[in-house]
């Protein structure tokens, strides 16, 4: 499968007879959306930087809520998660994604806000191939937490997002600097990543950052 970040948690996996994306982007948050072709879309929470949806085919899948699912092969579970420390309180729900395909684990934390993940929230997330973790502060967990969540989850192959970057318009967000500290790896760096799953780290684990 191939992996191409558009941006903010916003990502394309394209697998063999199946496109998946998460959390596409309004483009009111000063980047480029990209145009909804997928089988699949999903959708962490009801924010608009998160869940523009706008455009995507009558035959498009889209998954706004917890559960679990199938779609062309995907398994596809969704797991509730809090937006914030206060349980929801101060900007309610968000959903995890934990996606089966091509034997590759893909678990996508969307905008996880809690202070640390609960025991039911890790043994539903259960073996990770690849995270895609927000690290940016604010409105998610920051570098120093998410780095914590890492630890808990121990994937094969980390994804940082949710940051600040040049044309993000979103305020208050740190950049991935602190997080990429914290976890104390040296990063491979490009526009898109490749994974297979005979290929994935055995005892190691891998950091990938992505260049727009």
């Amino acid at each position: 499968m191939t992996i191409t970040w558009f941006g903010h948690s916003c990502f394309r996996v394209e697998a063999k007879g199946v496109n998946i994306l998460f959390d596409p982007f309004s483009k009111e948050i000063g980047l480029k959306p990209p145009r909804i072709r997928d089988d699949v879309v999903l959708v962490s929470h009801e924010h608009h930087d998160h869940n523009a949806t706008d455009g995507a085919d009558a035959e498009t899948f889209i998954i706004r809520n917890p559960g679990e699912y199938e779609r062309k092969g995907v398994a596809i579970q969704g797991i509730r998660a809090f937006h914030d420390k206060s349980e929801g309180a101060e900007r309610g729900m968000s959903t995890i994604y934990r996606v089966r395909v091509e034997d590759v684990t893909l678990c996508h934390l969307g905008d996880f806000g809690q202070a640390a993940l609960s025991t039911e929230q890790i043994d539903s997330i259960g073996d990770v191939d690849v995270l895609f973790v927000p690290v940016g502060g604010n409105y998610t967990v920051d570098g120093k937490e998410a780095a914590a969540i890492v630890s808990a989850i121990e994937p094969k192959i980390i994804i940082p997002m949710h940051y600040m970057v040049d044309g993000l318009s979103i305020p208050n967000l740190d950049g991935p600097e602190r997080f990429l500290k914290e976890i104390g790896l040296s990063p491979d760096k490009g526009e898109t990543l490749r994974v297979v799953a005979k290929d994935l780290p055995v005892d190691e684990t891998k950091l990938f950052v992505f260049t727009l």
